[in-house]
């Protein structure tokens, strides 16, 4: 039954698996054709998926592995919930779980970790700690990371009365309260519904708490192995998990408490909170690193105020510290909210001076940029168009959302069916649509 559950299974995989496998081919031509033999080519192959952000794929791998008699183990199905954690894909993460299950693996420590992470990327609190109670009926012990998965994922839902909860219990098993722990109280006010007016206060009464932190016991609980290429800040949902492995003074991970308060303030454009974090930093004696002074300027520009936010960049461009492209799609991006006449100016400007140095928007940058530029509802779409413009130069093509926005511009606006640049985009538009529309992909 399993095996026909299988063949029969979601998007008819039998009939995609016989037209890529030609069951009658020779061995040699089997060979040629099948990407992954055995556990270890198909654990390249999904880690290999999940760099490339590809992880709505290791659902269909793992039923290549089956119908190719390939038996995964333990450390295998742990980069698979890593790939769906990474991806925040949490039906994929239980369906895994029941699969490890399935084949007599007991799901450890680690596993649970992932799962519970997963929820906190889904904003899922409710499952994330029923998964903690399921650790217990099966007897396997929670150790400091999980406490913190599950802090952070109830923070990420804004709950509070929880997230509170969990440290109690912390305390109570002897474990302190490091960086994250406060990380994820201080993302808990913030994310709390209806946002109350104490809300800032509180974030800064939490920063000045956390400079007595320490480290939690056991800080290792899960193997190195199963680590590899995850940061704790991955793990745990922090903001600055995406610039951790970036060099040139990019970020200071001893400023986590601190990256976390101004990514908050900057979400709730208080701008009065933000210049008293930044006054506390200077007190300490620390210097704010890039990612702080991104989240500053993305206050400012938020919150109206061009002139601060402008400065703040041009101060650093002309201190000498490397440039980053960050700080330029910051500006960009900020500059383009409310879409007035000076920020779309700004916005052009500052993508001319960034190409003019050689710093080139990534597919993920200029997505979310496109994304932002399609919204202008008047003018002459110049913002939109140049940053379409520059990917088509890489060679890059949006994301579908990206693309769908745009093109929604272009119709709206009196442009000949007959434009090279209309035509051009609707033909993205509908190859991307038969790959990612509507239907398209796993739920």
């Amino acid at each position: 039954m399993k095996l026909l559950r299988t063949l029969s299974g979601p998007r008819n995989l039998l009939i995609r698996t016989i037209g890529r496998r030609y069951f009658a081919a020779t061995p040699e031509e089997y060979a040629k054709r099948n990407y992954a033999n055995n556990e270890a080519e198909y654990s390249t192959v999904i880690s290999s998926l999940t760099a490339q952000r590809r992880h709505y794929l290791l659902r269909d791998v793992y039923d290549d592995m089956m119908l190719d008699g390939v038996k995964p183990e333990r450390d295998t199905f742990h980069s698979l919930l890593i790939g769906t954690m990474k991806g925040a894909r949490l039906q994929d993460a239980f369906f895994f779980r029941d699969e490890m299950k399935a084949m007599g693996l007991v799901p450890d420590v680690a596993l649970y970790n992932f799962m519970i992470s997963t929820c906190g990327k889904c904003k899922n609190s409710e499952q994330a700690v029923r998964l903690l109670e399921e650790m217990k009926r099966f007897e396997v012990k929670p150790t400091g990371q999980t406490y913190i998965c599950l802090l952070n994922a109830c923070a990420a839902a804004g709950r509070v009365d929880r997230v509170y909860a969990i440290v109690r219990d912390m305390t109570a098993a002897g474990l302190g309260l490091n960086k994250f722990c406060y990380a994820g109280l201080i993302a808990a006010h913030k994310n709390k519904e209806p946002v109350t007016d104490d809300v800032a206060s509180k974030i800064l009464e939490l920063v000045e708490q956390s400079k007595g932190w320490s480290a939690v016991e056991a800080p290792s609980d899960i193997p190195v192995r199963s680590m590899m290429g995850m940061s704790e800040e991955e793990l745990y949902n922090i903001p600055t998990a995406e610039f951790v492995f970036r060099r040139g003074g990019f970020l200071n991970r001893e400023f986590t408490v601190y990256h976390v308060a101004f990514h908050s303030c900057a979400d709730l454009k208080n701008v009065e909170a933000i210049d008293a974090l930044l006054e506390m930093l200077s007190k300490d004696g620390k210097t704010p690193d890039v990612f702080i002074l991104m989240e500053t300027m993305r206050c400012y520009l938020h919150s109206g105020d061009l002139q601060r936010g402008r400065k703040l960049f041009e101060d650093y461009m002309s201190s000498g510290k490397p440039p980053m492209i960050e700080l330029y799609v910051t500006l960009v991006e900020g500059a383009m909210v409310g879409y007035t006449p000076d920020g779309m100016q700004l916005a052009q400007e500052t993508l001319v001076n960034m190409n003019s140095r050689n710093f080139f928007l990534s597919p993920k940058m200029g997505s979310d940029l496109l994304l932002v530029a399609a919204g202008e509802k008047t003018g002459g779409y110049t913002t939109a168009n140049l940053i379409w413009d520059m990917m088509q130069a890489r060679k890059i093509i949006p994301t579908f959302p990206a693309v769908q926005a745009y093109y929604d511009g272009l119709k709206v606006r009196e442009i000949p069916a007959d434009d090279p640049r209309l035509q051009l985009v609707s033909r993205t538009y509908n190859n991307l649509r038969k790959r990612f529309g509507v239907g398209a992909g796993r739920p």
